[in-house]
């Protein structure tokens, strides 16, 4: 079986090589780089399996990395940083990363954030291609959302969330199940991540086009409605 090619982009040394040397313990290829420009160029020139990405960097920071690798690429990207609040972890996500670690981390919970971004990355194939409740229309091998015919720019996550709502319409979805799936684990005590991303799609489409797609179950969680 090949082996995983993972690029590390992080500028504490001592931390890089400890992590550089835990991966290729579990049989990993990695390359690393301590700048952000010098990761950029690696990952323009080079296929890699996964990103792992300091959000401060010299050069360019991780948040631009991520928003450029985002314009021709889904490789997973998970985030690390000595950043723990919850707005930067939003634009970490919003920028495109997969996951958020932040500083200090078990290398194993690294790992395992790594095992199940592989795994859902692998998992996202959707059986059908378009998805639909009212006016609303997903078409997942495009990855294009329209309202009434009109396009609407998403994020990266916030398309993964209305995918996962839509694909569920009429179910009332737990922030617990929408951390999981969206996310692909538990953010515990923070699940107030899935509201930020609802008030994003609420302001994209429910406030623009006048309709209101994005239920709340008080206390429960949020549902898609087909009327």
């Amino acid at each position: 079986m090949e082996r995983k090619k993972i690029l590390l982009v992080e500028d504490e040394v001592k931390l890089a090589r400890f992590v550089e040397l835990e991966l290729q313990y579990e049989g990993y290829d990695v390359t690393v780089c301590h700048d952000g420009r010098e990761g950029m160029n690696q990952i323009m020139d080079n296929l890699f399996d996964m990103i792992l990405l300091d959000l401060m960097l010299p050069g360019l920071t991780g948040i631009e990395i991520c928003r450029r690798v985002r314009k021709f690429s889904q490789v997973p990207i998970i985030m690390l940083t000595a950043k723990d609040e919850i707005m930067d972890k939003v634009a970490g996500l919003d920028s495109g990363a997969d996951d958020y670690l932040t500083k200090p981390f078990a290398i194993e919970e690294l790992l395992a954030r790594m095992r199940v971004a592989f795994k859902h990355c692998e998992g996202t194939t959707v059986k059908k291609s378009l998805l639909q409740v009212q006016d609303l229309t997903i078409d997942t091998e495009k990855r294009m959302v329209t309202v009434d015919g009109k396009a609407v720019e998403l994020t990266k996550k916030e398309y993964e969330l209305l995918s996962y709502l839509v694909q569920n319409k009429n179910i009332v979805l737990t922030r617990e199940q929408i951390l999981n799936e969206v996310w692909g684990y538990s953010y515990i005590g923070e699940t107030n991540v899935v509201d930020v991303y609802i008030r994003y799609l609420r302001s994209k489409i429910d406030e623009a086009f006048g309709n209101k797609y994005i239920h709340t179950i008080r206390g429960v969680g949020y549902y898609v409605k087909e009327e």
